[in-house]
C-alpha cells in the first residue's frame, strides 16, 4: 500500500520526506510536487528503481528520464563540463522552469534509459522537491503519469494513474497550470530547443545574447 503525506502541514511535510527520503534510498518510487506538474521520481544511481519507474509510466528506454537535482553546485559532478552558455542559463532560470542536455560525466555508472551519453538536467522551483533533492541527490524524475495519459497537477489525480506502484506520495496542493519545463540541448555547441514551455525563448534569448529558435 502506498501512503500519502499532506506537505502543507509541518509534521506531515516532516514525516513525508522522511518517509519518501527512506523509500529512495531503498530503490522505491516516490511521487513529488514541482513547480511545473507532479512527477514520478528514483533515486537517479539505482538502474533497478529507474526500470520501475518506466515501468510504472507504462514506458521505454527510449525516451530518457530527466534528472532533478537540488543545488547548482551538483551539475559539476554529473556532466563532462559546464559551459558558459549553460552557466549563464542556469544562473538566471534555476531553480525554475528550464532543463538543460549536457554531455554526462563519463564516469556515471547510471542507466536513465537510451541517452546517448547525454543528461537532461533542472533544478525545481518547489521548497519539498528541493528538500527532498537535497536530502537524497540527484533523482531521476519524469512527470508523474501513465504515456498517453494528461500530467498530473494533483496527488490525486496522479495517484489514479500510478496507484500503488509508487510507495509515497507527497501533497504539495495543486501545481496550478500545468506547463511543462522549457528544454535547450547545448550537447551541440549552441542553444537547440526542444520544448519551448515555462521559460519563453524571448527569455532564453536576451540572457545568451543571440536568437534562440525553436526546432522546426
Amino acid at each position: 500500500m502506498s501512503a500519502v503525506y499532506d506537505c502543507r502541514t509541518p509534521a506531515d511535510r516532516e514525516e513525508g520526506l522522511a518517509a519518501a527520503a527512506n523509500t529512495v534510498r531503498a530503490g522505491g518510487l516516490v511521487v513529488l510536487p514541482t513547480d511545473t506538474v507532479y512527477g514520478i521520481g528514483a533515486d537517479a544511481f539505482d538502474a533497478t528503481a529507474v526500470h520501475a519507474l518506466l515501468a510504472a509510466k507504462g514506458r521505454g528506454p527510449d525516451m530518457p528520464v530527466p534528472v532533478l537535482v537540488g543545488s547548482w553546485s551538483t551539475v559539476d559532478g554529473l556532466v563532462m563540463s559546464v559551459p558558459q552558455q549553460a552557466r549563464a542559463l542556469i544562473e538566471a532560470f534555476w531553480p525554475g522552469g528550464l532543463s538543460l542536455v549536457l554531455p554526462q560525466a563519463p564516469s556515471l555508472n547510471w542507466d536513465l534509459g537510451n541517452t546517448r551519453g547525454t543528461v537532461n538536467l533542472r533544478m525545481p522551483l518547489h521548497p519539498v522537491a528541493l528538500d527532498l533533492l537535497r536530502e537524497v541527490g540527484p533523482m531521476a524524475v519524469s512527470s508523474a503519469n501513465r504515456t498517453g495519459q494528461p500530467p498530473a497537477s494533483t496527488v490525486a489525480e496522479a495517484r489514479e494513474q500510478l496507484g500503488d506502484s509508487v510507495q509515497v506520495y507527497l501533497d504539495g496542493g495543486p501545481s496550478g497550470e500545468p506547463v511543462a519545463s522549457t528544454i535547450i540541448d547545448l550537447t551541440q555547441g549552441w542553444p537547440r530547443v526542444l520544448r519551448e514551455g515555462a521559460v519563453s525563448l524571448s527569455e532564453v534569448s536576451e540572457v545568451l545574447g543571440e536568437d534562440v529558435e525553436a526546432d522546426r
